[in-house]
């Protein structure tokens, strides 16, 4: 697992030792594409025994989807045919949005602009 794991939304709204928080916001950002159990737990920075546990909820929750296998690895993907995922994908994206715009208005410090000329 890395060790410079970016804070999604989701982990940053329930915080970071929620691995289903973790996993949400990175099958939800990356809906796009089917990951295995392995992959999702890489890129989320979980455990693969806490990933499996996640997967297991949030497949029940119809928030994630099997897609197909791939040799003896079960692929998983975001279920944007789900509307209450849909609905968690927009909330993740809006409180993005909202971290962005308000990291765009905050005025450089002083410190900042100093490192910048150096």
């Amino acid at each position: 697992m890395e060790s410079e794991h970016e804070p999604g939304q989701l982990e940053e709204l329930f915080g970071s030792r929620s691995a289903t928080a973790r996993i949400l916001d990175f099958m939800s950002v990356f809906r796009d594409y089917d990951y295995n159990k392995q992959d999702i737990a890489e890129n989320s920075d979980v455990s693969p025994r806490h990933t499996a546990t996640a997967i297991n909820k949030l497949e029940k929750l119809e928030i994630i989807k099997k897609t197909r296998t791939v040799g003896v690895s079960q692929m998983y993907k975001f279920n944007s045919e789900n509307p209450a995922a849909m609905l968690l994908a927009k909330f993740v994206h809006e409180l993005a949005t909202q971290e962005c715009t308000k990291l765009a208005n905050q005025e450089p410090t002083n410190q900042k602009i100093q490192s910048l000329h150096n």
